[in-house]
């Protein structure tokens, strides 16, 4: 997505060095069992300090376990350690008896919620169900926009509603049809040399060179396994089956490349090539899988583009609400909630799910890497930092850097 992605989780700052005098403070003899978090995306300091700097922040209704209370400055309540320089004020954090637990979400295609996007005619929203339609709306939405639906309810009287994270309440019949996600599409190199069909029906040949053609086609975005792999007369062709050939430029693989010399040996890191389009994720100089991806399309150097160079993730976030509203210059205004599983590593640019198109293997974006949402949620867990249960985003420590992320 663009640059201009709103962050607005971390205006409290980077996170820096860990050191402080949280080492000194003490535990308390009674402690609940978990604290509740009674509002989105409350912050987590590393030290029980409202000007500490931020260490990540933790979603409403999670119960996130408690290891330490203590007072502290800008809390008007108790201060609760709930992991590794990880402390929550209890003005945002109900203590609780029961035992910790995660937000329950929904589906197994890497999508967090159900989403939609809003219908030709736009729509309204409203905080109270009840009343719903009745008086003034609460907000307006803008015909083509996204937004996430946590739940669905009937107002009294029968018609039927949906919940966003915004918390207001959207009438069903003016929202599209629910996203189906697309299908996961990484690979592991342990499986063999493989290959992504990029192009809309490739078509397969008996053999290399445009002999005589198949009566069949390969779907665009089909994994083929590749069992041979020539030159002849300047262009790539792949062997995908007996007698069965594809020209090379029908299709996109990852290239082996050997790590960058920021990186440590044996350290996870990532590598974005641009001009195949595809994501491997290595651990040293071992590739372990790959997947297509689509960049930014724009020319190098634009806001459109994504950036080259060697970054580090700076932060993670469970879902990330991004536009580009405030951009008066925009031929198109979008707006899209709860994109899912991003990992910011230059400024306002990520990797992250995309569920609002198929287009993997081709440049698409604003200028971010776009993922399916299952290809984003196995990237968003292997990469470091670790987003703990229940949390709603991470930042790295001096202890868990941010993974290395290489564009080129």
């Amino acid at each position: 997505m663009t640059p201009r992605s709103r962050v607005l989780l971390l205006l409290g700052g980077v996170l820096g060095s860990a050191t402080g005098p949280d080492a000194a403070l003490g535990a308390t003899s009674a402690l609940p069992a978990s604290v509740e978090i009674t509002r989105p995306d409350e912050p987590i300091r590393v030290r029980p300090d409202s000007a500490a700097p931020r260490r990540g922040a933790a979603e409403r209704g999670a119960r996130l376990p408690v290891y330490a209370a203590n007072a502290g400055p800008g809390c008007a309540g108790t201060w609760f350690e709930v992991g590794p320089l990880a402390w929550i004020c209890e003005e945002g954090a109900a203590p609780s008896t029961l035992p910790p637990g995660a937000v329950a979400t929904s589906g197994s295609d890497g999508l967090p919620y159900a989403y939609h996007f809003v219908g030709r005619d736009g729509s309204f929203g409203y905080r109270v169900l009840e009343t719903a339609e009745d008086g003034e709306p609460d907000a307006q939405l803008v015909p083509g926009f996204g937004v996430a639906l946590v739940r669905l309810a009937t107002k009294p009287g029968g018609d039927a509603f949906g919940l966003t994270t915004h918390r207001l309440w959207v009438p069903l019949r003016d929202l599209n049809g629910a996203v189906h996600a697309p299908v996961p599409l990484a690979a592991d190199f342990e499986d063999g040399d493989f290959a992504w069909v990029t192009a809309p029906r490739a078509e397969l040949f008996a053999s290399p060179g445009g002999g005589a053609k198949k009566a069949s086609f390969v779907a665009a975005l089909t994994r083929v396994r590749v069992l041979e792999r020539i030159e002849k007369r300047g262009e790539t062709w792949l062997r995908v089956g007996d007698g069965e050939w594809l020209r090379g430029r029908d299709a996109t693989w990852p290239s082996v490349k050997p790590p960058p010399a920021e990186a440590a040996p044996a350290e996870r890191w990532i590598d974005v090539d641009l001009a195949r389009q595809v994501l491997v994720a290595y651990r040293g100089e071992r590739p372990l899988f790959a997947m297509p991806v689509s960049t930014g399309r724009g020319p190098a150097g634009t806001e459109l583009a994504t950036p080259p160079g060697v970054h580090r993730v700076w932060v993670k976030l469970a879902t990330s609400d991004m536009d580009n509203l405030e951009d008066a210059d925009a031929s198109r205004n979008y707006a899209i909630q709860a994109v899912p599983w991003v990992m910011y590593f230059d400024r306002g640019y990520g990797l992250h799910g995309a569920f609002w198109h198929h287009a993997f293997g081709h440049v698409m974006s604003h200028g971010c890497v776009n993922l399916t949402p299952a290809d984003a949620e196995r990237l968003f867990a292997w990469t470091s930092p670790h987003l703990p249960s229940g949390w709603s985003a991470v930042l790295p420590t001096d202890y868990e850097l941010g993974t290395l992320v290489r564009v080129e």
